[in-house]
């Protein structure tokens, strides 16, 4: 339930900002999460590991075209950008490994590589954590940057108790450092699933800022069931404010777009919603592929339509039936929905809420089961 109140959060962080007429503060949030833009760094030296975590975190494999390439094509001290061929404003950067030598100035890494202009910083290895890194990692506590995570990639050779005891050796050493509470997450970068990238996404979503923890989860593949719920609420807090931009609370002096509008901004969020729950095609077939499937069996668990094609009549036909059958619509749900200080709904702002909502829930549903059918293979 953690993961749907967080989609709460986020409805009510949208609402309190249409209370308080601040419409451009709503419409930044919409753009942000639909075009997911953040920007992560990833520190480490460039082996197999890092470049197949980085193709992961995109839903890429080694063989796709925009995978980070092993060995890496960029000089050793250089910086490679990596976008996400979805959501190019999703963009992962390669950084060089921090130094091993002494003497050494954590800001001076710091101020070369820019440290501080990615959201969130993952200091990677798949060693011990060497001091150095937690020099850097402490360098940015100081200027109140929270969001950098110590990572230990799981090598194919390591068996379970080898990780282990790497990972407590590299606790060892942030203790060592003076760090209390110290944190190092286990990956199987081929794998994120497994191990600890949930509960390090989980601490991500808690460390960003609100709309930031959305795009990411908005950015990401459908991991887990439990982001794919997390995704799915995220939609519904979008479609809200979107649905309220477009002019449909009379508190609101925005004059009452036509439904070719609402329309408009239905098929941008029903795409980008299809493209995040990783329904389209080329996601399915891909996640076949990674799971030794035939694409058919998965691609027939695609049962909404907008799971196969999201078009722009498919939209206005559900838009329109909604409009029809407002009456099914309970009053409990429009006050839900509404501002505090709004006087009433409009009929389009009822009817997007209604059409959206109810396809997002479809396309979730769709995309859950396909996540479970590619599981169980797995397995």
């Amino acid at each position: 339930m953690g993961d749907v109140f967080r989609g709460l959060n986020l409805l009510e962080t949208l609402k309190e900002s249409i209370e308080s007429n601040r419409l451009s503060d709503v419409k930044d949030a919409v753009e942000d999460l639909l075009i997911s833009r953040i920007n992560l760094g990833v520190v480490g030296d460039r082996g197999e590991e890092k470049a197949s975590f980085m193709n992961s975190l995109r839903g890429l494999g080694a063989d796709n075209e925009g995978a980070a390439p092993s060995p890496a094509s960029v000089a050793p001290e250089g910086v490679a950008g990596y976008p996400d061929p979805k959501h190019p404003d999703f963009r992962l950067w390669d950084l060089p490994t921090v130094p091993d030598i002494s003497p050494f100035e954590p800001e001076g890494y710091m101020d070369r590589y820019k440290f501080l202009r990615y959201n969130a910083v993952f200091m990677t290895s798949t060693q011990t954590v060497q001091p150095n890194s937690v020099d850097v990692f402490l360098e940015a506590l100081s200027l109140q940057r929270q969001t950098v995570y110590f990572i230990l990639l799981a090598s194919v050779k390591d068996s379970e108790k080898i990780l282990e005891e790497k990972k407590k050796a590299s606790l060892e050493v942030l203790k060592s450092k003076g760090m209390a509470q110290p944190k190092v997450y286990l990956v199987r970068p081929a794998a994120l699933e497994r191990f600890d990238f949930p509960s390090l996404l989980a601490d991500m979503s808690n460390d960003l800022p609100e709309i930031r923890a959305h795009a990411l989860v908005l950015a990401l593949p459908t991991l887990t069931s439990a982001l794919v719920t997390q995704k799915k609420e995220a939609f519904k807090a979008l479609v809200w404010a979107a649905a309220s931009l477009s002019g449909g609370l009379s508190a609101i002096p925005v004059p009452l777009v036509a439904s070719m509008v609402d329309s408009s901004i239905g098929v941008r969020i029903l795409t980008k919603a299809q493209l995040s729950l990783c329904l389209d095609d080329e996601s399915v077939e891909r996640l076949a592929r990674q799971r030794g499937m035939e694409p058919t069996k998965l691609k027939e668990l695609r049962n909404c339509v907008l799971s196969v094609e999201v078009s722009k009549g498919e939209v206005k036909r559900r838009l329109a039936a909604a409009e029809k059958d407002l009456a099914t619509v309970s009053s409990k749900l429009l006050e839900m929905a509404m501002p505090r200080n709004a006087l009433s709904v409009s009929r389009s702002f009822a009817a997007m809420l209604k059409a959206l909502n109810s396809a997002i829930d479809e396309m979730a549903a769709d995309a859950q089961n396909i996540l479970a059918a590619a599981h169980a293979k797995g397995k």
